[in-house]
């Protein structure tokens, strides 16, 4: 299969700017909002190229696609930049090799997309240069997010992001070699993006990410999903599609943990070993080669100290252990990403995650952790042990997120909540005048501060029990340290007890600590009163309401 673009482009496989891809009308074209708009299956994420517009815009943006003679462009007049993606059906899943060249007229850095969003290339360009990549890329069924059934993708997406890039040409043909598939969860699935686009405010897994250091020796099947433990990744189906198609020589990467850690049944040392023992044993059994990979450490501090907060790290010694007992490779993600936050530092390692995101990369960090990735890869002799062709592997090269993330202007007509600590937070708050409670104290901060939930609760008091409601929560505040020494009597934290206008603040300023740089040497008072939360006149030692502590969270900004 052959398409040409621009003006000079003729007969059979020639695609002028304006031919849109129509499912079981035109079998290749150009994805827009028009046609995605008209056909529901173009509105899958997982099926298509993974960008859609920006919220804001979706009523009125309209991507402009030219042409000239030596291909097709997209046009825009806005910050951030606008995607072209090509669609064309294939007559089957499985692997194919895609040759694409485009040409730059102006200088410009290409990033080229095949796929889910899948990082196929980095490249800089200068005015006047046309250039060919040939790379491989896998296609086959999936279960997308809301839906409970395997859905077949029979299209390939190509996708040009850059200033002033033209597609010229686009070959597909069926490929054989190995497939590198990915069991995981939503740090390292193909997450979608917005656009306008700004590669520091979109969601990514470094699954997505892993194709542009394999390069054109091995396709790159990833089956991880958000929200995934290694328990819900077989009984969702998930499984079941990458192993009806893996093959004896083909590489399958597993990395679990974030999610199995909030139920007690899949902690480290139970359920979650297990359960990994069995995916290595029947992916052993197909002649593949199961590979662990630790789990991506997270931004995550401590409120009291300030330390570093390694919420992972029976995950990581688990998998260690599994993969000394099974002999295979085990692939260390956790302490290369947890040595870079901590290098970084809390603020500065925040322009590799998303916005106000604690766990979840954007397409830096996850260009980063992917390359963490290939590094162990190539040190462990995964790939030569596969029969990988490493001559075709990608030279690495940096991406640098920029010392300040830019952000979208969005119209101040279309402006809508941007962060969730703002006037909607505790909309609908139940009791408002009740007195806070110890317990809904955390429960308040937790919420403000976006800490992931937890089942898991590991009896660190004598009067909370592991049933209560609340037991979560505590566990989950006293993971990040927000609770002080001062609160703790005898292994006791009096859950029931009301809380003064000074505790809370207490409780939140440790809590805020966890996500922004606080001066040392003043008190938790002084710096509510510095942050605009506490009036300078009111009497802290007054026990506080509910929609007054709520109204405290509303005004932090984080």
């Amino acid at each position: 299969m052959n398409y040409r673009f621009g003006k000079t482009a003729a007969g059979a496989g020639s695609v002028p700017a304006a031919c849109l891809y129509k499912p079981g009308k035109q079998s290749y074209g150009f994805l827009t909002e028009e046609n995605r708009k008209e056909y529901q299956s173009l509105q899958i994420a997982e099926l298509n190229s993974g960008y859609d517009t920006v919220y804001w815009a979706k009523n009125s943006f309209q991507t402009c696609i030219e042409e000239d003679e030596e291909g097709c462009f997209v046009v825009w007049d806005c910050m951030g930049e606008v995607p072209l993606t090509f669609v064309c059906e294939v007559p089957a899943e499985g692997n194919y090799k895609v040759d694409v060249s485009v040409y730059a007229k102006s200088d410009t850095e290409l990033l080229l997309f095949l796929g889910r969003r899948r990082l196929a290339a980095r490249k800089k360009m200068v005015a006047g240069e046309h250039w060919t990549g040939s790379f491989v890329t896998n296609i086959c069924p999936i279960i997308p997010r809301t839906y409970t059934d395997a859905m077949d993708d029979l299209t390939l997406d190509v996708t040009l992001v850059g200033a002033s890039v033209c597609l010229c040409e686009v070959c597909v043909n069926e490929w054989q070699g190995p497939t590198l598939y990915i069991a995981g969860d939503s740090t390292v699935t193909d997450q979608s993006a917005d656009y306008p686009y700004l590669p520091g405010n979109s969601y990514s897994g470094w699954g997505q990410m892993l194709s542009a250091y394999v390069g054109a020796s091995l396709a790159v099947s990833n089956h991880a999903h958000s929200g995934l433990t290694t328990e819900s990744f077989r009984s969702e189906g998930h499984y079941d599609i990458l192993q009806e198609r893996i093959q004896a020589g083909d590489i399958c990467l597993i990395q679990f943990g974030h999610n199995d850690q909030k139920l007690s049944h899949l902690l480290a040392e139970g359920g979650y070993k297990e359960n990994l023992m069995r995916y290595i044993d029947e992916i052993k059994a197909k002649g593949a080669y199961p590979i662990i990979v630790t789990p991506l450490a997270r931004n995550s501090w401590m409120g009291g100290s300030g330390a570093y907060n390694d919420l992972l790290e029976g995950y990581e010694k688990v998998c260690q252990e599994v993969g000394k007992a099974c002999d295979i490779p085990v692939l260390e993600l956790h302490k290369k990403s947890m040595a870079f936050v901590k290098a970084q530092g809390r603020e500065s390692a925040k322009r590799y995650f998303f916005p106000s995101d604690y766990t979840h990369s954007n397409d830096y960090g996850a260009y980063l952790f992917a390359g963490y990735i290939y590094e162990e890869l190539c040190e462990k002799g995964v790939l030569t042990t596969a029969g990988v062709d490493v001559a075709n592997l990608q030279q690495p090269t940096e991406w640098m997120a920029p010392e300040v993330l830019p952000e979208l202007e969005i119209p101040e007509e279309c402006r809508m909540m941007e962060n969730p600590a703002t006037e909607h937070l505790f909309e609908n708050l139940e009791r408002p005048d009740e007195v806070l409670t110890r317990a809904d104290a955390l429960e308040f901060i937790v919420t403000t501060m976006h800490f992931f939930p937890t089942n898991v609760y590991n009896d660190m008091f004598t009067d909370v029990i592991g049933h209560e409601t609340y037991a979560g929560t505590v566990e989950c505040a006293w993971q990040n340290g927000l609770i002080p020494e001062s609160l703790i009597e005898n292994h006791t934290l009096q859950p029931m007890r009301e809380v003064s206008i000074e505790t809370f603040v207490e409780l939140l300023l440790n809590g805020y600590a966890t996500r922004k740089d606080l001066p040392e040497g003043e008190t938790a008072l002084i710096q509510a009163q510095r942050l605009g939360i506490v009036d300078e006149a009111a009497d802290s030692s007054k026990l506080i309401t509910r929609e007054q502590a709520a109204q405290m969270c509303r005004q932090l900004k984080i």
